[in-house]
């Protein structure tokens, strides 16, 4: 499948096109017929001195570090390409392979979090699976000689959500083929300006617009999901993590070979029934497409949802990672192969991936649940790409918008914080409304703005008045406050349009209390909020995190 292409395509040379081996299955007749040793396999630990590794760091206390390995491990494992445990005896070597950039580079920043009754925050991290290949560990792996040092991709994009009273984990992922637009984003390095896109591009392609940081601006376009990590790593990481652990139990319903005529396929050929991968057969089983379901990308984020759950579950377990040399020789392979956003609230150092994991352990496994972005395939020139699928791809986001768990278990949520006082009358608190009803099809509605101020006028709110100047599009309808002591005025002015709370929210991009009329209010009369359904769509093929019966359907034709 081609790549569709991009303004900026003749200053990036050979780039990959999207159906080009990335986490995509690929071409092994590059490749060794073995693959190369596993990291924690290879040879004695550098660790094997009793207490110092390299670069002199002091060896910190067993007691209660090991808790650091299984768990951290746990963390890392859900960034696909397998994850990896946190040394306890080299701190600030391991914080130097660390390699960090901005969480986003779009323009739009990021309103804050609702928190609930208890004052708890959800946590929202976007795990990315670069198919880089700039290093010769990961070139060893296979793929096209062509691609070795081009623009990486993003692959493999999954939203792990951490809801606000850690009591369940969500994942969403996107499949690599989605096609969407894309926001403006700045290279941090070259200070290059990528402008928003006006017609659909792949999203793998995010990366090449300066990094991490714009994958996260799209993700945040798309779903107004509020962001506030990414963990981004190369599939290099897979085979040190899989052999650390044992293997991973994954399961296919006959045997399978994932090869074409044609040469393609990641070459996984399994016999029918439950086997424990590890190496280059759990890459090979991360990166299957032709031979699992229907021979595209989505039955491939269907058998990583597998892997994944299966992954943890044995990490759980806590049997395995024991030995010190496997460990440390894992955290090496792990932290040079990962990015992670930095500045003082980023996850910039193994001490921050630690508190990191300590949250995410809260989550037992049957509160853990692995899901698809809901999609439709495209016509004519898209009819081999997918979009999100109207409705349901919203609700889902919605959903986790308003931290709803996606296992169905809502009863059990802690509920929103009550609204807060205003500290003015409606009279005396200024607003300012924007009509951001333009959508992809249709033109602002006309005079949005002005309607909502008279409506908030014969509510008291005299003091509405109109930016003109600002009429970015907006999905949804949302107020925005600058700071605390306007929560509950901004509130007020939502609670008399019938606005609800969850879309009052403060943020550093606005100076007063701010109304942004959305797509979803094109139409004069009342605001009807859509409610996100508890129920997590059908489509979405949600995978609970305790299900060990789950096995891949397997492609005809690919059957030996």
């Amino acid at each position: 499948m081609g790549r569709s292409s991009t303004p900026e395509e003749g200053t990036r040379p050979h780039v990959r096109h999207a159906g080009q081996l990335g986490w995509d299955d690929g071409l092994y007749e590059d490749t060794p017929e073995k693959g190369p040793a596993s990291g924690a396999e290879d040879g004695p630990s550098p660790a094997a001195d009793g207490g110092h590794g390299p670069g002199g760091a002091k060896r910190r206390g067993r007691t209660g570090k090991r808790r650091v390995l299984r768990w951290t491990a746990s963390v890392l494992a859900l960034v696909i390409v397998g994850g990896a445990a946190a040394g306890y005896l080299y701190y600030e070597h391991l914080n130097g392979n660390l390699k960090k950039a901005d969480l986003t580079l779009g323009d739009k920043k990021m309103a804050d979090h609702k928190a609930n009754a208890a004052g708890q925050t959800p946590l929202n991290i976007l795990l990315i699976g670069s198919d880089a290949r700039d290093s010769k560990e990961n070139q060893k792996l296979g793929g096209a000689k062509e691609t070795f040092g081009a623009p990486p991709l993003a692959d493999v994009q999954m939203l792990l959500h951490l809801s606000a009273d850690r009591s369940n984990m969500s994942v969403i992922s996107m499949p690599r083929d989605t096609m969407l637009k894309y926001p403006k984003c700045t290279d941090p390095v070259t200070k290059k300006v990528y402008p928003a896109t006006t017609d659909l591009k792949i999203t793998n392609e995010t990366l090449i617009r300066g990094g991490p940081g714009c994958s996260v601006a799209t993700w945040y376009e798309l779903t107004g999901i509020t962001i506030d990590h990414f963990m981004m790593i190369d599939f290099s990481g897979v085979i040190s993590m899989a052999d650390a652990i044992g293997g991973v139990p994954v399961c296919v319903k006959s045997n399978v070979y994932s090869h074409t005529s044609a040469g393609k396929g990641s070459g996984l050929k399994l016999e029918k029934g439950t086997t424990k991968i590890k190496g280059k057969q759990a890459l090979q089983w991360l990166r299957t497409r032709y031979g699992f379901e229907d021979g595209t990308d989505l039955g491939r984020t269907h058998a990583q949802h597998m892997y994944m759950n299966s992954m943890v579950r044995e990490l759980r377990k806590g049997t395995k990672l024991t030995d010190p040399g496997k460990l440390t020789s894992l955290a090496e392979a792990a932290t040079d192969a990962l990015t992670v956003d930095k500045g003082d609230k980023g996850l910039g150092s193994i001490d921050r991936l630690y508190d990191l994991a300590e949250e995410l352990k809260k989550v037992p496994t049957k509160r853990i649940t692995m899901t698809t972005m809901p999609n439709v395939y495209g016509t004519g020139a898209l009819k081999e790409r997918v979009l999100p699928k109207p409705g349901e791809a919203d609700q889902l986001f919605q959903m986790v918008r308003d931290d709803i768990p996606l296992d169905g278990k809502a009863s059990k949520r802690k509920a929103p914080a009550a609204a807060k006082k205003p500290t003015a009358s409606p009279a005396e608190i200024p607003v300012t409304v924007r009509n951001g009803t333009r959508t992809d099809t249709e033109y602002p509605a006309k005079g949005r703005a002005s309607t909502v101020k008279e409506l908030l006028a014969g509510k008291g709110f005299t003091q509405a008045t109109i930016d003109a100047q600002s009429t970015e599009a907006a999905k949804r309808t949302g107020i925005l406050f600058p700071t605390v002591d306007m929560e509950g005025n901004a509130q007020a002015v939502a609670k008399a349009l019938g606005i609800p709370l969850s879309a009052v929210k403060r943020s550093a991009d606005v100076s007063g209390i701010t109304l942004t009329v959305g797509a979803d209010w094109r139409e004069d009369g009342d605001y009807h909020a859509p409610s996100a359904k508890e129920k997590t769509p059908d489509s979405a093929r949600a995978l609970n995190g305790d299900d060990e019966s789950a096995c891949m359907d397997i492609q005809p034709g690919f059957g030996w």
